[in-house]
C-alpha cells in the first residue's frame, strides 16, 4: 500500500491563511507563520470589536441627543427621564437619528416631553 501524503491539504490550509493575510504589510502577508499570527489576531480582533461595535454606536447616539437636548436647554439625563415618564418609546438609536437628520422635530419631542 503506497504512503500517504497530505500534500494537497497542507497547501489548501497554507493558501487559505495567505489569502486571508492579503494586504498585510511585509512578511505577515508572504510567510505562513507570521501570516497564521497576523490572520489569528485579526480574527479575535474582530471578533472582540463585533461586540464593542454596539456600544460605540450607543455612545455615539448619547452624544448626538446630548448636544441636540442641550440646545434646547435641557441635559441628557433630564430629557431621558421625561420621556419615560411621558411614555414616548423611542429608543437612542431613533432619537439620534431624528435629532442629527430633523432639529425641528426633535424640538418638539422635546418639548412634548416638558408637559
Amino acid at each position: 500500500m503506497p504512503r500517504s501524503k497530505n500534500a494537497v491539504p497542507s497547501h489548501r490550509r497554507r493558501k487559505k491563511i495567505l489569502a486571508m493575510a492579503k494586504g498585510y504589510y511585509g512578511g505577515k502577508s508572504k510567510l505562513i507563520r507570521t501570516a497564521k499570527e497576523a490572520v489569528d489576531k485579526s480574527l479575535s480582533y474582530s471578533y472582540r470589536d463585533r461586540k464593542k461595535r454596539k456600544g460605540d454606536f450607543r455612545r455615539l447616539w448619547i452624544a448626538r441627543i446630548n448636544a441636540a437636548t442641550r440646545q434646547n436647554g435641557l441635559s441628557y439625563s433630564r430629557f431621558m427621564d421625561n420621556l419615560k415618564k411621558s411614555n414616548i418609546d423611542l429608543d437612542r438609536k431613533v432619537l439620534a437619528h431624528i435629532a442629527f437628520t430633523d432639529p425641528v422635530t426633535f424640538q418638539k419631542i422635546v418639548q412634548k416631553t416638558q408637559v
